[in-house]
C-alpha cells in the first residue's frame, strides 16, 4: 500500500475523532498527518515521516493549544437550578453549623446548611448546590 494512502487514512480517522469529540483533542495530529501526507508524497522514509508527524503534532499542541482553548471555550449554560446561585434568599428554619435548616429561594423551600449558625428570618446568599441541598452564608459576612 503506498504510503500516502496510509497517512490520507490516518488523518479521516484522526477528522472523525475530532468531530466526535469536540474538544480540541486531535486537531493537531490531523494538520501534522497533513503535512506527513505531503512529505510521503516526495520521500519514502517512513521514519522522516512518522517523525514529521509527531514533532509537528507535538509543537502545534503545545504552541496552539492555550490560543484555541480560549478562542473555542464554550460558555456554560446554567441549568434552573444553577440560577439560583448568588441569589438572595430568607431563612424559614434556622440553620445549626453542622445542621441543615431551610430557606426560601425564588418561592422555593430549600433544605440549607452553613458554615455559622444563622438566625431564622436572615438574609443570606446563595453559594453552592450540592445534591439537594443549597450552601448559604448571611449577607454582609465575609
Amino acid at each position: 500500500m503506498e504510503q500516502w494512502i496510509v497517512w490520507l487514512i490516518i488523518v479521516i480517522l484522526l477528522t472523525l475523532i475530532e468531530i466526535a469529540t469536540v474538544n480540541l483533542t486531535t486537531i493537531w495530529f490531523v494538520v501534522s498527518g497533513i503535512f506527513a501526507l505531503i512529505i510521503s508524497l516526495f520521500v519514502d522514509n517512513y521514519l522522516i515521516q512518522f517523525g514529521s508527524f509527531v514533532i509537528l503534532g507535538v509543537i502545534l499542541l503545545i504552541t496552539t493549544k492555550p490560543f484555541l482553548t480560549k478562542f473555542v471555550k464554550s460558555h456554560k449554560t446554567r441549568t434552573n437550578i444553577d440560577r439560583i446561585i448568588d441569589m438572595t434568599g430568607i431563612v424559614t428554619e434556622t440553620i445549626l453549623k453542622n445542621e441543615d435548616g431551610e430557606v426560601k429561594v425564588d418561592g422555593k423551600l430549600w433544605t440549607a446548611y452553613a458554615d455559622s449558625k444563622i438566625e431564622k428570618g436572615a438574609l443570606v446568599k446563595v453559594l453552592e448546590i450540592k445534591g439537594v441541598k443549597i450552601k448559604v452564608e448571611k449577607v454582609g459576612d465575609k
